[in-house]
């Protein structure tokens, strides 16, 4: 077979397949890097995803945390209580975003329970008892404060409007 002037043969071209758009991970969990019992979860489920990609950990407490990049959940909703997003955009929040995560990790089992209509609606209830009490007790400040100082905290980041004590 030869080649005509018009077509060459180049070995140097690398064919490149399509760049697909949708996402790897199954499920987006925000969470709340400066609560150290949130850790201890989020340090475990990272090890259970052992790189898989299953599952994107989305720090809120990060001063680029933007709403508008993950369900438009903002700050204060998500310190009010756990919030992840779906790759369709579905913002899912409470114990349903520990059966979906747990389920997607191959532990399903652990949160099976909870989707019992009476004990799901117990596990809501006791895990918005902790939503309620978590920064109390891990020695934080109320969620008001934390809010006003992370929005000082931006706005002296942003439009250098910082006070020096």
């Amino acid at each position: 077979m030869s080649l005509s002037n018009s077509q060459s043969y180049s070995s140097d071209k690398v064919l490149t397949p399509p760049v697909s758009t949708a996402p790897v991970w199954k499920i987006e969990l925000l969470y709340d890097s400066e609560c150290p019992l949130c850790m201890r979860e989020v340090n475990f489920l990272q090890k259970r995803d052992a790189g898989r990609g299953l599952v994107k950990f989305v720090d809120i407490a990060d001063d680029d945390y933007n709403p508008e990049a993950h369900g438009g959940v903002d700050f204060e909703t998500a310190m009010g209580r756990i919030h992840a997003v779906l790759p369709n955009g579905t913002v899912v929040q409470n114990v349903e975003v520990f059966r979906r995560v747990y389920e997607i990790l191959g532990m399903g089992w652990v949160y099976a329970i909870t989707q019992l209509p009476i004990i799901g609606a117990i596990a809501d209830f006791l895990y918005g008892v902790w939503a309620k009490w978590r920064l109390a007790i891990t020695g934080r400040p109320k969620l008001e404060d934390i809010v006003a100082q992370r929005q000082e905290r931006l706005a002296c980041n942003t439009e250098g409007r910082c006070r020096i004590d």
